[in-house]
């Protein structure tokens, strides 16, 4: 029930106590894949699944692979990691120009994973597409969100990875070896969503000369402003531009930071609260900047949104059951 999900520990991200559940779906694994493709579907529909059974899945169907074979459900899980982000591992967000550069990224080839049935990986991509599979970026992809090397948790199997090794199989052609798997956690992670409330944004550009002054006075007004209102809801006020990215404000450390008065800065606030007429008041604000602030804002744009925060819990896998059924879909 959505009582007994809000009341078990978060183990990441908000805290959802109190709030109002409006949806909880646990990260289910490879069989049920596996049990629909054995079922004769062309395309398998799922719900909240983890990434890598969407390759493991298959594999599972294609090569008989048994519930206790960890070794090889750690391959097929290795390999669905490689390939579930797509470009990634083939140049995308590993390319950092000047150090890491990639050809082609304009074209950028999605990867192929070649996996066998003793559970040997190759990694490659299309011909004549852009980007690159080298061991740099395989490696980038095998550590992405991988909080423990020794034990990388999902419904299916634990994966060790701190044996695989990695070998140059020619050109964007990358063989991997050495998975290990163990037997997976007796728990299943959950994604709990509730109501959050609403978020408002508001946003106006500075530039040309003295833009940095302007936009610091423009934050500071709107600061103000709202206090004196009486805002309650936490809201933030900050300098897109001038170290925004670092810092939890615009606060004195980005109004010290060496960046030029002269140039491009965009004004944000931004509010969280469970009233939606605060919400919209906090973009009133910087609205009145046009009229009632420093010279020269514009490229004003806002929103007010209802938000949904999530969390995530373990929960016992036992009650939790998946079933597969085929379905035939006429156009």
């Amino acid at each position: 029930t959505a009582e007994d999900v809000a009341g078990l520990p978060t183990i990441e991200g908000v805290t959802i106590q109190g709030k109002e559940i409006v949806a909880a779906n646990a990260y289910l694994g490879a069989r049920p894949v596996a049990e629909a493709l054995t079922l004769g579907t062309d395309v398998v529909l799922v719900g909240r699944t983890t990434d890598a059974a969407l390759v493991l899945g298959p594999l599972i169907h294609e090569f008989g692979w048994t519930e206790d074979d960890w070794d090889r459900l750690a391959a097929g899980t290795l390999a669905g990691h490689l390939l579930e982000c797509g470009g990634q591992v083939t140049g995308g967000y590993f390319c950092d120009p000047g150090f890491k550069d990639v050809p082609g990224m304009d074209e950028l080839g999605f990867p192929i994973g070649e996996i066998s049935a003793d559970g040997s990986i190759v990694i490659t991509k299309a011909e004549n597409t852009g980007g690159l599979v080298t061991k740099a970026t395989v490696t980038e992809q095998i550590l992405y969100e991988m909080h423990d090397p020794a034990a990388y948790l999902t419904p299916d199997v634990a994966l060790d990875v701190t044996g695989v090794t990695l070998a140059d199989d020619g050109k964007d052609r990358v063989r991997v070896l050495g998975a290990k798997g163990h037997p997976p956690p007796e728990t299943l992670k959950v994604t709990v969503s509730a109501d959050g409330g609403w978020l408002g944004e508001a946003e106006l550009t500075y530039a040309g000369p003295n833009a940095l002054a302007r936009a610091n006075l423009a934050a500071d007004i709107v600061r103000k402003r709202l206090t004196s209102r009486g805002v309650k809801d936490p809201v933030r006020v900050e300098i897109v531009g001038a170290g925004a990215a670092f810092d939890n404000d615009a606060s004195d450390r980005q109004r010290g930071a060496n960046m030029p008065l002269d140039g491009e800065y965009r004004l944000r606030a931004a509010v969280r609260t469970d009233d939606k007429a605060t919400a919209q008041y906090v973009n009133d604000e910087v609205l009145s900047l046009f009229c009632s602030g420093p010279a020269g804002g514009g490229g004003y744009r806002c929103s007010v949104t209802g938000q949904v925060n999530t969390a995530s819990v373990l929960v016992p896998r036992g009650p939790v059951e998946a079933q597969a059924k085929a379905e035939e879909v006429t156009a």
